[in-house]
Formats: structure tokens, C-alpha cells, sequence
């Protein structure tokens, strides 16, 4: 079961790695738009909705990579002194309890909602947009699918942790 923990933090680790590069084409692509719009009067609405699919594919598929570095938000008054097996008891309740009923709940009212789109292949409302509305939904689902699989991987550490050590004050 670890090696499925293993390789559910590789892959969202690669992900995390290749979208990185995401955040300096979201740069250019907004630099662009500025210059050519402020500097010679011209607008692109593809750059622009190029900026939306990319902060859109930085936050639907990174954050899996975020939950899995700690990056996420957590309110932090206990549990950064908390000792490890606290922590541990802490993330697999958040687990169980928020993060896997949260991703049931969305991806259960999300899924007729990129079926529609993806039937009907729906493109840009905009004549010069991008074509590819329903590839951008088809990411509410991964977003559902890659937190969830990185609370799994969260779960099989957490319970192997609990199995193997002690608690404190026992054993010798």
C-alpha cells in the first residue's frame, strides 16, 4: 500500500513541477496583453482566455501538489506543536471527514455539468476564443479525482504510521 502512496505523491509531484511553468506563461501572456493593448491599442481575446485556462489548470490540478507539500490552508494554532502521532490522527479525521465527502458532494453535482459541456463539445461564447470550454470543465473532475487519490495516499501513510510506532510513555 505505501508503493500506492509512493506513486500517487509522484505523479502529483510531477504535475505540481510541470505546472509551475504555467505561473511564468500566465506572466508572459498578461505582459503581452498589456503591451499590446496600452502600447498599440489591440486586444486578443484568445490571450485572454489563454490566461483563464491557465490560472484555471494552476488551481484545478496543482492543488492535489499543494495538499501533498502542506501548502494548503490549515489553521495552524495546535498543530504545529502538536507531537507526530496528533498530526497524523489530525489528517486522516480531515481526510475522512472533510476533504472525501467535500470531493463526493463536488464531483457528484459536477459531473452533469461537464457531461453537458462535453457532449456538446462547448466552446467559447466569444467568436476568437478558445474552442475548448469543455476541457477546462473536464478539470473540475481531475481537481475531484486528484485530491481525493492524495488523501488516499494520505490515509495509507497516516494508518502505517499509527501501526508502527509507539505511543509515547509505552514500550521500552
Amino acid at each position: 500500500m505505501l508503493r500506492l502512496a509512493c506513486l500517487i505523491d509522484r505523479m502529483n509531484d510531477r504535475l505540481g513541477a510541470g505546472l509551475a511553468w504555467a505561473t511564468l506563461a500566465i506572466v508572459l501572456i498578461q505582459f503581452a496583453v498589456v503591451i499590446l493593448r496600452y502600447a498599440f491599442g489591440l486586444g486578443s481575446i484568445w490571450m485572454q482566455e489563454a490566461l483563464t485556462y491557465l490560472f484555471a489548470s494552476l488551481f484545478m490540478l496543482g492543488s492535489a501538489d499543494a495538499l501533498r507539500r502542506g501548502a494548503h490552508v490549515r489553521v495552524d494554532i495546535w498543530y504545529r506543536d502538536a507531537p507526530a502521532r496528533a498530526k497524523v490522527w489530525v489528517d486522516l479525521i480531515g481526510v475522512l471527514v472533510l476533504l472525501w465527502p467535500t470531493m463526493l458532494v463536488l464531483g457528484w453535482q459536477a459531473w452533469p455539468y461537464v457531461a453537458k459541456s462535453v457532449a456538446i463539445l462547448e466552446g467559447s461564447a466569444e467568436t476568437a476564443g478558445i474552442p475548448a470550454v469543455w476541457l477546462l470543465k473536464c478539470e473540475i473532475l481531475a481537481f475531484v479525482l486528484l485530491l481525493a487519490l492524495q488523501g488516499l495516499a494520505f490515509v495509507i501513510r497516516g494508518v502505517d504510521v499509527l501501526s508502527r510506532t509507539e505511543p509515547a510513555g509505552e514500550g521500552t
